[in-house]
């Protein structure tokens, strides 16, 4: 980030959402799971299971992220969890791992919760995350949360789908057991870093030609 410095041109904020990523093997049903029958030696019985609003449910994992919401997205913070781990129990901690510099934290409706609100608060920043209740909101301050809405979105979640596409996990993970995982995921997480570190020193583009420079080293 010193390097880099992602907000020279605008505003010091961060996005923070969770990606869903499949478990390798099969799955491990609920009925199954609560007898303690593993009904195949494929099932990854570390996993959990999610209800995505994209791929509905899905058996497996999530990578919490923080990323810049800035012209390059950097991730700051990352934690790899089964797929049942509520992301407003994972964010306090990575928050408390961002640098100083940022003001901002943009979530969607599952982080607005004291516990995240209240970890925005001990560092000086401003948690700005959906709103519950119908839409369309008519509430103070709407027409602004859109706008750092749309932020989010642009930022997170096309770095979510950039990071699956580098890395090849549109589909399962290709390892087992939370350990193995969470040295995958974490390690590609600071592998795509080191990457965006050597292509800065290189004046290279920052968010184009990912993929095929990373195959080609």
């Amino acid at each position: 980030v010193a390097l880099i410095r992602p907000w020279a041109s605008c505003g010091r904020a961060v996005a923070t959402d969770s990606t869903v990523l499949r478990a390798r093997g099969g799955v491990w049903h609920k009925q199954d799971r609560e007898a303690g029958a593993v009904p195949h030696t494929s099932i990854d019985t570390d996993a959990h299971w999610t209800k995505s609003g994209w791929h509905g449910w899905v058996y497996g994992w999530k990578l919490h992220l923080v990323t810049t919401v800035a012209a390059v997205w950097i991730p700051l913070a990352a934690e790899l969890t089964a797929a049942n781990a509520a992301d407003n129990a994972v964010a306090p901690r990575l928050l408390a791992a961002l640098p100083a510099e940022v003001r901002f934290v943009l979530g969607d409706r599952h982080y607005n919760t004291a516990e995240v609100r209240a970890a925005c608060d001990r560092t000086g920043r401003t948690l700005v995350a959906s709103q519950y209740g119908r839409y369309p909101h008519t509430g103070d301050g709407v027409e602004v949360r859109r706008v750092f809405h749309k932020l989010r979105s642009v930022s997170i979640e096309n770095f979510n789908g950039q990071f699956k596409a580098i890395f090849d996990v549109r589909g399962a993970v290709p390892t087992k057991g939370l350990t193995n995982t969470r040295r995958f995921a974490l390690g590609a997480v600071l592998v795509y870093q080191r990457t965006l570190w050597h292509r800065h020193q290189q004046h290279l583009d920052l968010r184009l030609g990912l993929n095929a420079y990373l195959k080609a080293a």
